[in-house]
């Protein structure tokens, strides 16, 4: 009796019994190791901190006069030919900005700075490009008197022309009962700095922070860390990633094509030439274009960018891809409620 195919196939049936189950869980189909989960050390994350749900401080202001700064914000009255509000270059719709280089005032005349988001704006060191202002009280005193914005001819002209509509008269009463008159140009800046100082936009990266694992993607995950090696948290730090000091534009390079001296011009000091006010990075990926002209488009060149001029880095590909999609971990979610186009006096 020939007895190889009885040999045979006893072979084949030992090989069979030895080969390895497929492993669905340490190695893919094809034997290559899963990567493990991207983790981030709770060190790293010392330098930023959880977002407020407003910048009110210790005592918040009455509903009253939120809803006051609300109606002055958003009325075009407020400039000299009644075509340009706050909202105009600010669009609450649209993340705090108009989406354009720099904005358009009254009669279409146009500045050489651009409009930067009013949201989480109140948690910012200082206002404006060049930090000239303290706090969103006096920044909303200046756009209304700049001749380029709203232009209207000095503060009690404003108040004249409020004075004149009912509605305000009984509003700025409500807002304001202990001021004697209640209806003047600083409490209408009292009144919108009210209302800005509830845009706040919690995103992805504040659920991450309260213990949401699944909050941030791991090409997220990898970007935080590229954010990290890179040296981006150096000035980008803070619960706004940002907002909390100035800095050089080309810091380590010269920038290119710069000629705005940012505090430098305001303050005569050469020293602070081309320092202007660290942006914040909340909500980034939607409030281009980009730097304090808004000379840059697109977000991955404007981080590349940064890299290169700011902390003299040539980033890969793979990790400018990952920055951004980190960055998209920003983008906070609009209270529609609140920020609604109220109906006029």
């Amino acid at each position: 009796m020939n007895k190889t195919p009885l040999l045979l196939a006893t072979l084949l049936l030992a090989a069979c019994g030895d080969a390895p189950a497929p492993d669905s869980g340490a190695q893919a189909s094809h034997g290559k190791p899963k990567p493990e989960p991207v983790s981030i050390p709770d060190s790293m994350l010392a330098a930023y901190g959880p977002l407020p749900a407003h910048y009110h401080g210790e005592v918040e202001p009455s509903q009253a006069m939120i809803d006051l700064g609300r109606q002055l914000y958003f009325d075009p009255r407020l400039s000299s030919d009644d075509t340009v509000s706050c909202n105009s270059c600010h669009d609450l719709a649209n993340f705090g900005v108009d989406s354009e280089p720099t904005s358009p005032g009254v009669g279409g005349a146009r500045g050489g700075r651009n409009s930067p988001t009013v949201y989480m704006a109140a948690g910012h060191i200082s206002q404006f490009w060049d930090g000239r202002e303290p706090d969103v009280e006096a920044q909303a005193k200046g756009p209304i008197l700049n001749p380029i914005e709203m232009a209207m001819p000095s503060a009690e002209a404003v108040e004249a022309k409020l004075a004149s509509i009912e509605g305000y008269v009984t509003a700025f009463n409500a807002a304001f009962p202990e001021s004697n008159p209640s209806l003047s140009y600083d409490n209408l800046a009292t009144a919108i700095g009210a209302f800005e100082r509830g845009l706040v936009t919690p995103a992805a990266w504040d659920r991450f922070l309260a213990g949401n694992e699944n909050a941030l993607t791991e090409q997220q995950r990898r970007g935080f860390l590229a954010f990290n090696k890179t040296g981006c948290q150096t000035c980008h730090m803070g619960p706004l990633f940002g907002g909390n000091m100035s800095q050089k534009l080309g810091l380590l390079r010269p920038w290119p094509g710069n000629e705005d001296m940012g505090i430098g011009a305001l303050t005569g000091n050469e020293a602070q030439n081309e320092f202007f006010k660290v942006p914040s990075l909340r909500n980034i990926t939607r409030t281009g274009p980009y730097l304090h002209d808004g000379s840059i488009i697109d977000l991955s060149e404007v981080v590349r960018m940064m890299a290169k001029y700011q902390l003299d880095k040539e980033l890969t590909s793979r990790d400018l891809a990952d920055i951004v999609a980190f960055l998209g971990a920003l983008e906070g979610e609009i209270d529609s409620a609140y920020t609604a186009a109220p109906s006029l006096p």
